[in-house]
């Protein structure tokens, strides 16, 4: 039976440390590299180690800027303002009234750190003379900011000197806070804006103190001359493969796939016709070539088994498109659409001369259908376990048909009861005599069967964290998959199985800001159960069109995709000026491994609020195997509503 994951108090950070920090900023302040004006000031101390990496980025000369945190009284960890270099002080009111300071405790602060800026400045800088910051580029860099006290105070010291444009860039702040900062500056990068915010610290894995000593050499250590860092689009193009339409050659698919068991096959939009088309030519020459057993995908298990009976010769259905009505619910589009038709009538045609290769549904949205599937298989071979199924199951109807959303509104806020005990008491129940119902038919009740005992769970989280739902989710499309790989499993070696889905399920969670607020992904758990019979393919374009929905239940609709964001994943590949290509990951390692953005269209696509709704930090060198770029892309084509 599966678990649910563990989650620590203090989540996976997303960088390694201030240094990688300053360099994804670096890459995120790229445009400003060549900028004779440009001077990088970090803020003391911890952001000075940022701040280097963007100052040698960029050619630019470094400087330290010196702001004391005005600490509350009895309570050192908690900052109520800032104290700047000229003696100016920023208070965040906020912070003051929750803590009910009066206001001769915030002066005392005020003292307090003013008796300590002038030793402050004394040991980071020495006898170096500040910059000059009249008429020039001024890029104002910290560690990370909480509540934005300190940065207020930098931005108000150095505007005091006039400068002629002024950027403020943090590895990890609140969204608020960037959006503030954003107000008072010209230009704000925040690489990273968790949610929820735990603390600046909860984004490195290593957030040692900044010494004094430290800061001095880096002050020391030359950033302007420097030559140009590596060019990561050079070393993109030397190792793009040329994939027309997204397929790559078969030999480079052979080599990539080996001996794997699971190979994931990605797709960065649920509605793009060339992911659809090239997964469906890679998942072709894996049947055929390699001898794979099934396709499993992101979707709900009784549809899909209505599919693999069809392109096993089984069912009533006469044509893939008859095959494919069971996929009624929202998006019908996502596996009603001319691609999968297409590929579904290759499937049947290859199954009649081959041994039969499968079609099924990792997902577990399909809690009444299942419910229904499991009854009727019990009425066939055991009509009282089906009557107890029914008073089982019975709990869950209340909620209304279909209505898993208002079965898990009711158990979570009171205005129901749990059924988790009934539905546990059914599956195990199913379980202990499945022995005696071998088969298809039998296997499809126990994973009915497993599917509404998770959906249950899942209905009953999602009105709590969204990554508990998350997890209980990709948990679910992990343990469907073991499941298939054990039952199609022949001559004592266990099956091999393309998976199809997005790549916010088919890459590693760890390698993304995700991970950060505890998120976990099927990819990611293929890999940590299965080591390297895994192999994990993404998927992504610049711009183009897309089918997708503006909300959640409406129509399809073709959207045109924006161009990719500037130093996102995206945007990289397509400056290589090849048209469609893969990249072996690991033979691109160092320009794939700093933390870039990357971009995900669900079914719905809002291109008003891109930057927060659709794109998200990742290492895409430790997320997927390979990865495909096609350059422009085409919106899927949806076949008619059913009945039509």
């Amino acid at each position: 039976m599966p678990t649910l994951p563990v989650l620590s108090d203090r989540p996976p950070p997303v960088f390694r440390d201030r240094r990688e920090a300053g360099r994804a900023l670096a890459a995120l302040l790229e445009h400003y590299r060549g900028d004779e004006t440009v001077v990088v000031l970090g803020l003391a101390r911890g952001g000075v180690p940022v701040a280097w990496e963007i100052a040698a980025a960029l050619a630019a000369p470094l400087d330290v800027l010196v702001v004391r945190a005005l600490r509350a009284p009895g309570r050192p960890e908690l900052v109520i303002g800032a104290l700047a270099p000229d003696g100016r002080v920023v208070v965040n009111d906020d912070m003051v009234r929750g803590l009910r300071l009066t206001a001769e405790q915030v002066r005392t602060a005020a003292r307090d750190a003013a008796a300590e800026l002038p030793r402050d400045r004394a040991t980071c800088r020495g006898d170096r003379a500040p910059a000059a910051l009249a008429g020039r580029t001024v890029i104002v860099v910290d560690d990370g900011s909480s509540t934005g006290a300190t940065l207020f105070a930098a931005i108000d010291a150095v505007r005091a000197a006039e400068p002629a444009h002024l950027v403020v860039a943090v590895p990890a702040a609140p969204e608020s806070t960037c959006r503030e900062v954003r107000g008072l500056a010209d230009d704000m990068v925040c690489a990273t804006m968790p949610s929820p915010f735990l603390a600046v610290d909860a984004a490195f894995w290593d957030f040692t103190q900044v010494g004094a000593e430290e800061v001095r050499q880096l002050l020391a250590a030359p950033t302007t001359g420097a030559p140009a860092p590596p060019d990561p689009v050079a070393a993109l193009r030397r190792a793009a493969v040329p994939a027309p339409a997204g397929v790559p050659p078969g030999d480079v698919l052979d080599e990539l796939v080996g001996d794997a068991r699971f190979v994931l096959v990605g797709e960065s939009s649920h509605g793009t016709h060339e992911f659809y088309a090239a997964r469906a030519a890679i998942t072709r020459r894996l049947l055929t070539e390699h001898g794979f057993d099934a396709v499993a995908v992101e979707a709900d298990w009784p549809d899909a088994y209505r599919v693999d009976r069809f392109v096993r010769g089984a069912g009533a259905d006469r044509t893939p498109d008859e095959a494919l009505r069971g996929f009624e619910r929202f998006p019908a589009w996502m596996w009603r659409n001319t691609v999968v038709r297409d590929f579904v009538g290759w499937l049947r045609r290859h199954n009649d001369g081959h041994r039969p290769a499968g079609f099924y549904g990792l997902d577990l949205y399909s809690m009444h259908r299942s419910m229904r599937r499991v009854i009727d298989y019990l009425d066939r071979v055991d009509p009282a376990a089906a009557e107890r199924a029914r008073r089982r199951y019975a709990c869950l109807d209340r909620a209304g048909e279909d209505d898993g959303q208002a079965y898990g509104y009711g158990a979570a806020f009171g205005a129901g009861e749990s059924c988790q005990a009934e539905v546990l008491r059914q599956l195990a129940d199913l379980q202990r005599n499945a022995a005696a119902h071998d088969g298809d038919a039998g296997f499809d009740a126990v994973r009915n069967a497993w599917t509404v005992r998770a959906a249950e769970s899942y209905y009953r989280a999602m009105f709590g964290d969204r990554v508990s739902s998350w997890n209980l989710r990709d948990e679910h499309m992990a343990d469907t998959l073991d499941a298939l790989a054990e039952y199609l499993g022949h001559d004592g070696a266990p099956a091999r199985i393309v998976v199809w889905a997005h790549n916010s399920h088919v890459g590693d969670a760890r390698a993304t800001e995700m991970a950060a607020d505890g998120e976990l992904s099927l990819g990611q758990l293929v890999r940590e159960r299965h080591g390297k019979d895994c192999r994990s393919i993404g998927f992504g374009t610049c711009h183009g069109t897309v089918t997708a929905a503006s909300r959640w239940g409406g129509d399809s609709e073709r959207k045109t995709v924006r161009t990719a964001l500037p130093s996102s994943y995206e945007e990289l590949l397509h400056d290589t000026g090849h048209e469609s290509f893969l990249i072996r990951t690991d033979s691109a390692a160092d320009a794939l491994r700093q933390p870039r953005l990357e971009r995900a269209i669900g079914v719905v696509y809002q291109p008003e609020t891109e930057r927060h709704s659709h794109y998200f930090h990742s290492r895409l060198a430790d997320r997927f195997d390979a990865f495909i770029h096609v350059d422009r892309t085409t919106a899927l084509t949806p076949l008619p509503p059913a009945g039509r």
